[in-house]
Parts: C-alpha cells; structure tokens; sequence
C-alpha cells in the first residue's frame, strides 16, 4: 500500500496560487471563534483553510493543491473561477453593482429569458431570490396563494434548507431546532430502495411508495393539499436515488388533492445528473413550481423560482418585493455560467464522467464488504458504509476515517444520510477523467486502510 501512496499523484494542472500573505490558519480560527456564531459546521479535525480555486481544484494557504469532490458543497457547477463568468463578473460589477426590480435592467430579462427557454411546459415565470432556503420558502407560499390550501407534504429524509419555514420542509431532526415550527407540513415515507421496504428488485415500488402520500393526504389532512415538496434526488439525506416510476403517481395523487408539485433542483439542476438538464426529468414527470440555487450561480448568491403564469398571478395581489433578488451583478453570474454550460456542453461531461465514477465505485463495492450500496446519476453520487450487508448497520465512524484520509490526500469530498454514513461524492462538472480516476486511487487507499 505503501507504494500505491508513493504513486499516487493529482493530474498536472497549469495554475499557480498567489503568494499567500494573509493570517494564519490558527488566527483565523481564533477570529472565528471569538467574532462568528458558534453554529458553524467546521469540516475535519483539524479545520482546513482555502484560500484559492481554480476550475476543479482548490489551493490551502501553504499552497498545497486539493481536488473538490464536493464542488463547495455541491455548488460549483462549471468550476471555481471560471474565467468566463469571472470577466462577465467583473464587467458588470464596474459597470453597475446593484439596482433592483423597481427599475428596469437588461441582464435581469436577458437572464430570465434564457432561464425559462431551459424549462418544459408552461414554466416560464422566473422570481430571483438569493438561497435555496429562500426559493422553498416563496415556493410553499405560491402554493399555498394558488391552491388556498394550506397544508403541504414533503418527504422523509429530505432537505429544503434551514430557515425558519423550509425548516419545516426538512425531515433531518439534526437540522431541525426545538421551537413551534412545521405548521401544515407533514412528510411521507422516504422512497429510499436501499433502506426502505422496497427496493430496485421491486417494480412496484415506485407506485408502493406514492401510495403513502394518499394515504397521509386521507388521515393527516382535509383531504385538500396545497402542494408537494421533493428533491429529484434527495442530498443532504444521503444521494438518495428514487426507485423508477415513483415522482409520477406522486404527482397524480397530490393533483388530485388540488395541490401543485414542487420540484427542488437546488443540487440536481443544470445537467449534473448527466441524461438530463433537470433531474425530475429523469422521472418523465413536469412539477408546477421549480426551485434551484447552488449551480445556478456557480457559487454566487443567487437562486431562483419558476413556475407557470397562472401559479404566478395570486403573488401580485399584494406588494413582493426582494431587494437582492436579480440583482445586476447577480444575474451577470448566472447568464455566463449558461452560456458556459452551452459551449463546454458540461451536461455531457456529467454523463460520461458520471459512468466512469460510478463504475469506479462499483468495483470498490466488490472489493470492500464495508460499502454496502453505491448510487447516483451523474456527477451526484453516494457511497453509503455499513458494518454489515445483512443488517445495515450504519459504519458511522468508518465514513468519517474514509473522510478524513482523503483530505490527507489530496481529495475533499462530503458526507452526509442521516447517520453520517454516506460518502457524498459531488464534483464540479468540469472534471476530467484523470481527476475521476485519482479518486478512485484514494478511496481504494483509504478504504484499504480501515
């Protein structure tokens, strides 16, 4: 093993990091401690400082180089400082740094126009927020006026974002703080086919767990609903792969309910799952609402709602207004990281880098009973640990030791599911296969060494 540390190497790449001349690592951490919220979540023991990116990789302070396998939490959609987006940036930023809707600006229509051209039938309303907390919230509330229902549904395991309402959204009690929250929110069974009651061998399943969502809407509800909330993937709770066949009679049985689907695209959107530009196409199904932040902005402050005109018009009834939303800056960002998208074809790279890493993946699978199931589409893959393949124990502790020695080696990935047991391997879009096949070398290191 020793000689497979000494070969292993990050693919040449031709960038050099600035000279760092800021604090140090230490003082930082001193600062953070005495002037930020106690609340923030530090990755790894011994916390790591970035202080540069470039395309796939990111640079500490020392100068050291690391591949993103996490794309900043799966948020980097075309690369970290991508030169494209950064001129478009920069131009607009010395041209017009902040206006807001009261007024007219052309990259804010411009944006949209190319927003809504992305969508299938009749989405083509576009309202600019800034976080993916905040799309779900404005998301619940055009339900709630459209339909005049109020109660929603969303999924167990799921993750909506950590505000006050989309709080409520999320079923992670780790994410969940104990006050009066949830109002009119209830969750369904997670459509999970490695730890739910039916699997992929199941053909079925699909239509097995959309049932639950009937029977919640029956004996938890009036039996009207205002919508339905799902990630096409669930993210935070584990890359969490829905069996085929299930967002459709999902969907059928919240119509039916007078409600209206919601589709969370915030980490599956802009072609990151490879077959398609949004992952509930994946499913065959259109939602009424769509919500997406993170890769729209390839790290900017900004998200998005889109939905129907129809859906749109009760929002007018009273004055909505969000003073960053569309800012000029904002949207620059986005139409450039579209018109990246376009011209690198990136939505083909997560398909082919997708099956290189899966299949990667599946050959650790057959090497190391600790991984119990490996998932995904795309560049959005999971590899979940378990101390047993018969019982599913959770291998907690394994993940974070598999987690921590990538760092040592030069990759970051993420790692999430509700028992912190699952390997959340989300890269920019623009990695190589070079980069796919470096992490499977540290992965095979790392597992190797438990």
């Amino acid at each position: 093993m020793n000689e497979k540390i000494k070969m292993l190497q990050l693919p040449p790449y031709d960038h050099e990091p600035k000279p760092y001349v800021g604090p140090s690592a230490e003082e930082v951490g001193q600062l953070r401690r005495r002037y930020l919220s106690p609340a923030l979540l530090t990755y790894y023991q011994n916390p790591l400082m970035i202080v540069e990116g470039s395309m796939q990789y990111l640079y500490d302070e020392t100068g050291r180089r690391f591949l993103d396998g996490f794309g900043g939490i799966v948020t980097i959609s075309v690369g970290h400082c991508h030169p494209t987006v950064m001129d478009q940036a920069k131009a607009q930023l010395e041209t017009l740094q902040h206006t807001t809707t009261i007024y007219y600006h052309p990259v804010i229509a411009q944006y949209a126009e190319m927003l809504a051209a992305k969508m299938p039938g009749e989405l083509s309303v576009v309202y600019f927020v800034n976080s993916g907390s905040e799309a779900n919230d404005l998301a619940m509330q055009m339900a709630r006026l459209y339909t005049g229902n109020y109660d929603v549904i969303a999924l167990r395991n799921g993750y909506h974002g950590g505000s006050p309402a989309a709080m409520g959204l999320t079923a992670h009690s780790t994410w969940k703080y104990n006050y009066a929250h949830s109002f009119g929110v209830h969750h369904a069974l997670a459509p999970d086919p490695y730890r739910g009651p039916w699997g992929d061998n199941d053909p079925a399943a699909g239509e097995k767990y959309a049932a639950d969502i009937q029977n919640l809407i029956q004996h938890a509800t009036s039996g009207r609903v205002a919508g339905f909330f799902a990630e096409s993937i669930q993210g935070v709770g584990g890359t969490v792969v829905y069996p085929e066949g299930y967002l459709k009679p999902a969907f059928d049985r919240v119509r039916e309910a007078g409600g209206v689907c919601i589709s969370d695209e915030v980490q599956t959107g802009f072609g990151r799952t490879g077959d398609n530009f949004w992952g509930f196409e994946n499913q065959g199904v259109i939602p009424d609402i769509v919500t997406m932040a993170k890769g729209i902005g390839n790290g900017a402050p900004l998200a998005a709602v889109v939905t129907t005109p129809e859906i749109a018009k009760p929002l007018a009834e009273r004055i909505h207004f969000n003073t960053f939303g569309g800012n000029p800056v904002s949207c620059a960002i986005g139409k450039a990281v579209l018109e990246v998208m376009e011209k690198e074809n990136t939505q083909q790279n997560c398909l082919i880098m997708g099956e290189r890493l899966l299949g990667g993946f599946r050959d650790l699978l057959e090497k190391y009973d600790i991984i119990g199931h490996v998932r995904g589409m795309g560049l959005m893959t999971g590899i979940e640990l378990v101390k047993d393949r018969a019982t599913k124990e959770p291998a907690t502790a394994e993940c974070a030791r598999v987690w921590e020695r990538a760092r040592e080696l030069g990759l970051l990935i993420g790692k999430g599911g509700f028992y912190g047991n699952v390997l959340r391997i989300k890269p920019p879009m623009c990695i190589t296969s070079a980069d796919v096949d470096y992490m499977i070398q540290v992965l095979d290191i790392a597992f190797s060494e438990l």
